[in-house]
């Protein structure tokens, strides 16, 4: 039973708090710098995330006269309201922000509600933003310059396998090896698979230094354009520090049609795998059709990079109050 006579204190510290308010400040002189606008969207939303490996918090609105009430959704992060601000002419925009994300996870490196840096550069690949998020990270660890390497290389030295020639046959011996199954993981798709295998084999063995991952597979594209040379591949990065992800960017997808097939995709797989269904962003397709300048996003921990910065060991030492305290 919580002791609450205890559980009423932060757990972090005045001086954590201070560095925290030192970083913010230190993270909007540099957008400030390069003419990047801080904005504000709304953290409710009516519609979510599709991707079956999300979920989002929801509850319900109720107008004056009390009727039935909307449903509406925590946002797991300000991405499709700042599409929206990017389609109706925005320019360069910057939040910093709460999300949240319903995965049942609260340990070292997770919280349900956490801080998020989201930025958005038109006219920028991937490999552009990784530039800038490269400047950003080296200010605030004080690190030397990132290791770039591309998905298919970091499957080829740790896993010595041809990701892109790969299957979930191909993948099962691995995980045997490694003394887990696909099915008591529930492991279903070749994503899941891939995925899995990122953050337990491959993580761990990363440079402990700070590492870009570019350049997905096709079937992990998410939000990512496809580019299609020698081999098709998804304009994504990860950005690592000592093996912990700090950040998930994109050559963002433009095409409205495009993006609704993912979306619709995506609920299929929700349903097969048992989740709730949720409602399609239909203003953010809106927003595409409209027209959305070519672009890369990315976002960053907040909590995690302040806990690199401070060589803490868990977030709850970052945070004010975790979920058990709030």
């Amino acid at each position: 039973m919580t002791d609450i006579k205890t559980t009423w204190q932060p757990t972090t510290t005045l001086a954590m708090l201070h560095h925290r308010a030192k970083l913010l400040s230190n993270i909007r002189e540099f957008f400030a710098e390069r003419g990047i606008l801080e904005v504000e969207t709304p953290l409710l939303s009516q519609a979510t995330v599709t991707d079956p490996h999300l979920h989002s918090f929801q509850t319900h609105y109720y107008s004056s006269d009390k009727s039935d009430g909307q449903t509406f959704y925590l946002q797991t992060s300000p991405e499709f309201s700042m599409k929206r601000l990017l389609a109706a002419g925005s320019g360069p925009i910057y939040q910093i922000s709460k999300a949240f994300r319903n995965q049942g996870e609260s340990g070292r490196y997770h919280n349900p509600e956490f801080s998020l840096l989201e930025w958005y550069r038109p006219g920028y690949d991937h490999h552009q933003l990784m530039d800038e998020v490269e400047d950003l990270l080296k200010q605030a660890l004080a690190c030397s310059a990132a290791q770039r390497l591309s998905y298919t290389e970091v499957f080829q030295r740790y896993l010595n396998r041809d990701v892109h020639q790969i299957s979930i046959r191909d993948l099962k011996p691995i995980l045997a090896s490694i003394g887990v199954s696909a099915e008591n993981l529930g492991l279903k798709t070749l994503a899941d698979h891939l995925n899995f295998l990122m953050a337990h084999v491959i993580e761990p063995k990363l440079p402990k230094q700070l590492v870009f991952i570019y350049d997905y597979p096709v079937s992990l594209a998410a939000l990512a354009k496809v580019s299609h040379n020698t081999q098709p591949v998804a304009e994504r990065f990860e950005v690592y520090f000592d093996g912990i992800e700090l950040a998930n960017g994109f050559h963002e997808l433009g095409d409205a049609k495009e993006q609704r097939r993912r979306f619709e995709n995506d609920l299929s797989s929700r349903a097969q795998q048992g989740y709730p269904s949720v409602p399609i962003d239909e203003h953010l397709l809106t927003a595409l059709a409209h027209g959305f300048p070519d672009c890369a996003g990315v976002a960053l921990g907040i909590d995690r990079l302040l806990m690199l910065m401070s060589k803490t060991n868990k977030v709850s030492d970052v945070i004010s109050f975790p979920i058990q305290r709030s």
